[in-house]
């Protein structure tokens, strides 16, 4: 895409928030300007989170109150992406055990299905999200129709959820007990799975998305694994170190230090013989060892590097991180 900036090739940006519009309670600098200029650009814009337990308003007016551009409708979440999964296993008026929050059920409902009590002996579904209200009788609710043989869906698997004073379990870490006990795994909605970036990209009617995230593991991943083009933005989880090592299916097709960068010429990596230049940087791969001619502090130095390494190692990752060499240029 020599040329041209990045946002052109595309239609809309599916954004993940902690670490890319936000870090804890503060926006990430420029990330509000870069987002409010999406608009100006006639790109839509959707936010995809894992979160299945607040609505989507909810979500859209904490993006609010930090100033970033937001409605329900551009906020999607695993509760909505599990329920639209869940309606096309199973027909329609199908009985759905939730265990989770009621933002979780009113999903399960708009899909045409029925929630119903614990006291249900045998439902054709259970979807299970988190909510921190669940105890051991409702995970063994769902354990009992799973064994009985409900279909079962997962809106998502992060297994620790970020507090104040810690991490606490999360998601999958209740969906690991009823796994347990089930001998049974769950469909998964969530990142790092395809479903809700295809949910959120159908919704928005993007046809050429660009996923925008901070973590290989979830949102390179999901985005990867939905066909769309990605790019991971330095500004949370990962870093350029741990975008050159990472597995094959968690690389990005693009780095950028800040959403900003979404509106610059995003510069071309050429092969010749071995050397992948980007820039004024030039790599090249020997063993387990990237040369790289250039700044370390320079991206392009980065992305000359990822192009040396991942076209050493197309398909598979090796065991052992690259060891980096940089030499200065000239």
């Amino acid at each position: 895409m020599s040329g041209l900036r990045l946002i052109d090739g595309f239609d809309g940006v599916l954004a993940d928030l902690d670490g890319v519009v936000y870090t804890g309670p503060r926006a990430i600098e420029g990330a509000i300007d870069a987002l409010y200029r999406l608009a100006g650009e006639s790109k839509s814009l959707a936010y995809v989170t894992n979160n299945a337990s607040r609505s989507s308003e909810e979500v859209a007016a904490h993006l609010r109150e930090l100033g970033a551009p937001a409605t329900a409708e551009q906020v999607f979440g695993s509760a909505l992406a599990g329920a639209e999964l869940l309606a096309g296993e199973v027909a329609p008026g199908s009985t759905v055990l939730v265990v989770g929050s009621e933002v979780l059920a009113e999903s399960v409902r708009s899909q045409g299905l029925v929630v119903v009590s614990p006291s249900e002996q045998r439902p054709d579904a259970v979807i299970q999200g988190f909510s921190p209200a669940l105890g051991w009788k409702d995970l063994a609710e769902a354990a009992f129709a799973i064994t009985a043989g409900a279909t079962w869906v997962a809106t998502n698997l992060d297994m620790t959820l970020p507090q104040e004073r810690g991490f606490a379990p999360g998601n999958g870490s209740l969906v690991a007990a009823v796994a347990a006990a089930t001998g049974k795994s769950p469909l998964v909605a969530g990142k790092p799975e395809a479903a809700l970036f295809e949910t959120a990209a159908r919704h928005s009617s993007v046809n050429r998305a660009l996923v925008v995230g901070d973590r290989l593991d979830t949102d390179i991943l999901g985005g990867n694994r939905a066909g769309m083009v990605t790019v991971l933005v330095l500004t949370g989880v990962d870093s350029v170190q741990t975008a050159l090592a990472a597995r094959v299916d968690e690389r990005p097709n693009y780095l950028i230090r800040s959403l900003g960068e979404l509106y610059e010429v995003y510069p071309a990596v050429t092969a010749d013989g071995g050397l992948y230049s980007c820039g004024d940087a030039v790599a090249r791969v020997s063993g387990l060892t990237v040369n790289i001619s250039g700044r370390e502090e320079d991206l392009n130095s980065w992305r000359a590097a990822c192009a040396a390494w991942w076209a050493t190692y197309p398909d598979t990752t090796p065991d052992a991180a690259p060891e980096i060499v940089f030499t200065t240029p000239g």
